[in-house]
């Protein structure tokens, strides 16, 4: 267990490094904005650094703004998950004031497509060890826990007002270049992990018991057993199926690792979910 949390750290640490060396070396000098609370913190300090002459670096701000949603986690979705949650935020906002912001290359398409890589690369990286960026993860994981909310039109306005702004800002190709950056990191964190807010998981198990237990102490999922049967050993099996959001998907491998690691598992993409969502 221990080991398993050592990795996870580590794999936090790393995310917000790579985040920070997306915003300094690429995104922030060639005002090209992330997606989420990294960018809208990159919009509040362009604001107070260019117009308002108020020197507020990215890394503060975006500290300041995970405040309030890191108190609502701690409460809402659980201290384990706003733990790694803030670990990295903070190691975000370090990273982000020792590094210095160095423009690599004043092609404006080339910071875009780094950034984008490099930021999709933290965030998918972070997400795939059952951990979060914080900002926007923990908001919809609170959303999806309460009512079961689509949580993309949260994601899809604060971004698009980022976008929009860049092109009021300053000139428009950059709300252009913000959307190139915005795509490149969406695939990114799709090759790593799942873009998509929910994923069905379908479990061939001989201890449906077991994992049913161990995944409803850690997940508040309903679960369907199905009777099965294997083709070719003829023995009797139980298929669990079940939704669960992306942040969760993490917890779901580990347990059935530590249940029953001989356990056949398929995971495919969830476009929408009716119905309850919940375990009843």
């Amino acid at each position: 267990m221990f080991l398993v949390e050592a990795k996870r750290v580590i794999i936090v640490i790393l995310g917000a490094v790579l985040n920070a060396l997306s915003l300094n070396l690429f995104l922030i000098s060639a005002n090209v904005y992330a997606s989420g609370f990294t960018g809208a913190a990159q919009l509040f300090s362009s604001i107070f650094n260019d117009f308002l002459g108020i020197g507020l670096s990215t890394g503060i701000i975006l500290f300041v703004l995970n405040i309030p949603v890191a108190i609502l986690g701690w409460y809402k979705v659980g201290k384990g998950f706003t733990i790694y949650s803030i670990i990295s935020v903070i190691v975000t906002t370090f990273s982000l004031e020792v590094l210095p912001v160095f423009e690599l290359s004043e092609d404006i398409m080339l910071n875009a497509v780094f950034g984008g890589v490099l930021g999709g690369a933290g965030v998918g990286l972070t997400l795939r060890h059952g951990a979060s960026t914080g900002g926007m993860d923990i908001v919809a994981m609170v959303l999806s826990r309460m009512k079961d909310r689509p949580i993309g039109i949260y994601f899809l306005t604060l971004n698009s007002v980022i976008i929009a702004m860049a092109g009021l800002l300053y000139e428009p190709e950059n709300a252009l270049y913000t959307l190139l950056t915005l795509y490149v990191t969406t695939r990114i964190i799709d090759a790593l992990h799942t873009r998509h807010s929910k994923v069905t998981a379908m479990i061939v198990t001989h201890k449906p018991e077991e994992l049913q237990s161990a995944i409803h102490k850690t997940m508040m999922r309903g679960i369907t057993i199905i009777p099965a049967k294997g083709a070719y050993a003829r023995d009797d099996k139980s298929m669990m199926y079940l939704v669960v959001t992306r942040f969760e998907l993490y917890d779901l491998e580990r347990i059935i690792g530590e249940v029953d690691p001989n356990a056949f598992t398929n995971i495919v993409q969830t476009t929408n979910v009716f119905g309850s969502f919940r375990k009843d």
